[in-house]
């Protein structure tokens, strides 16, 4: 039992008159009696908190930066009428910073027997599963003067999934892979290219195209036209180790990396190729295979919703021996790591030549583009200190990549905004030159 503001107000009031009269035990008995028997009949009258039923719907997931509504049915299952406020709790990263005492409290009514619907929108700001805490209720009586108050469990689980951001760049790269697939195909057989039909010949193309026997079995000349390979493997690999969880502006390096594997995914599953996806640090921490067409990007993004990055160093050694038997056939392999220098020395470069003797790797970083600021930061002493800091960590950062390419690896490296386009346009890139 909780006694209210009312309450405290009455006892205030009639305080006054006593003080004034009959200021004995008298005069406390003559108006706490009618109050305090005024509460009991308040609080018998409340409908018991206990005894209601509760249950859940709504939606089971949304995408980071969407709302999420998630339906609380209450059903008044006693014989008095309910009037009560309502707190649905859930995790503080439920909601934008501020609104969440708006957004989990509600106040209901509800005749004996009936139910009533109440609705939290939830706007995550965090990835993850989001699971509900307990439903705490305060039933009053109809005098307002004391109230019941109980807690109940009614589990509901919402995976906030990642934004995807990206896909506005979708559209514009399907352009370009059309021009090097079959809607666009070119004349002359080369490396990473397949037939693709016959058609008439016409004044211009290359004779060495021609295909004889198809000539000689109709009138017209015929010539061959080749686009580039189809089917073929893509290992899509997240570094989850300690370098990962660097914040980039407001967001881990992990979630710019996520958005530009979905990026790739999606443009790499229409040109017809297979992609797989793997996280990776001291252990599997997530692995997505066999899925194909529209099975694939949302096998992805429920897999990424609950990757988190490890405060761990990732162990190339274990990361290289993993994709050897994830991909044992040729397959584009791409690395979503850091290019800081000690990390890719000391662990990378050694275990490398595995990996580029057998695929095709491409490594792809998430640069800082607070670097770039510094490093034209001038005015002051401390700005000059910032600058020289930045050229100094841009010109290892560019070391480090020419000794990956020294390797043969494709490298990537860009800030978050640009990471996914620069990406999928290195994926088209080795794609028109066979190198798939």
């Amino acid at each position: 039992m909780a006694l209210t503001g009312r309450t405290a107000l009455l006892a205030a009031l009639g305080s006054l008159p006593v003080g004034l009269w009959d200021a004995g035990w008298t005069g406390l008995l003559a108006v706490n009696a009618p109050l305090a028997l005024a509460c009991a009949c308040d609080y018998a009258l409340a409908a018991p908190v206990r005894r209601l039923g509760l249950t859940r719907s709504g939606d089971t997931s949304a995408r980071l930066g969407d709302t999420a509504d998630v339906t609380l049915t209450v059903t008044n299952t006693t014989r008095r009428p309910l009037r009560a406020d309502l707190r649905d709790a859930w995790p503080p990263s439920s909601w934008q910073p501020g609104t969440e005492t708006t957004a989990s409290r509600h106040r209901l009514t509800a005749p004996p027997g009936e139910r009533r619907r109440l609705t939290t929108r939830l706007r995550p700001t965090r990835r993850g599963d989001r699971q509900a805490d307990r439903v705490t209720l305060r039933s009053y009586g109809p005098l307002g003067l004391v109230s019941r108050q109980g807690a109940h469990q009614v589990p509901w689980t919402v995976r906030v999934l990642p934004p995807f951001a990206s896909r506005k760049h979708l559209p514009s790269k399907l352009a370009r892979l059309r021009e090097l697939d079959g809607r666009t195909s070119v004349l002359t057989r080369g490396e990473g290219t397949e037939f693709d039909s016959l058609r008439e010949y016409v004044p211009g193309d290359d004779t060495r195209s021609i295909d004889w026997r198809a000539t000689a079995r109709q009138t017209t000349v015929a010539v061959r036209t080749w686009r580039p390979e189809r089917d073929r493997h893509i290992l899509l690999v997240l570094d989850t180790g300690r370098t990962a969880a660097g914040r980039v502006g407001d967001a881990p390096r992990l979630d710019a990396a996520m958005d530009a594997a979905l990026l790739l995914a999606a443009l790499a599953s229409r040109a017809g190729d297979r992609v797989d996806l793997l996280a990776y640090d001291r252990r599997v921490r997530a692995r997505v295979q066999g899925r194909t067409g529209s099975h694939l990007l949302p096998a992805l993004v429920d897999t990424m919703a609950t990757l988190e990055p490890e405060l761990v160093e990732t162990d190339a050694r274990g990361l290289t021996a993993t994709v050897l038997r994830t991909a044992p056939r040729r397959s584009l392999v791409v690395l979503l790591t850091s290019l800081d220098t000690a990390p890719v020395e000391e662990a990378l470069l050694p275990v490398l030549p595995q990996l580029t003797q057998r695929h095709t790797v491409l490594v792809a970083s998430v640069a800082d583009p607070q670097v770039a600021e510094m490093a034209e930061a001038r005015g002051s002493v401390e700005a000059v200190y910032e600058a020289a800091a930045a050229a100094r960590a841009r010109t290892e950062r560019r070391r480090t990549a020419e000794q990956l390419r020294r390797h043969g690896v494709t490298v990537v490296d860009a800030v978050p905004d640009d990471l996914a386009p620069a990406l999928a346009d290195a994926y088209l890139a080795l794609k028109a030159a066979g190198r798939l």
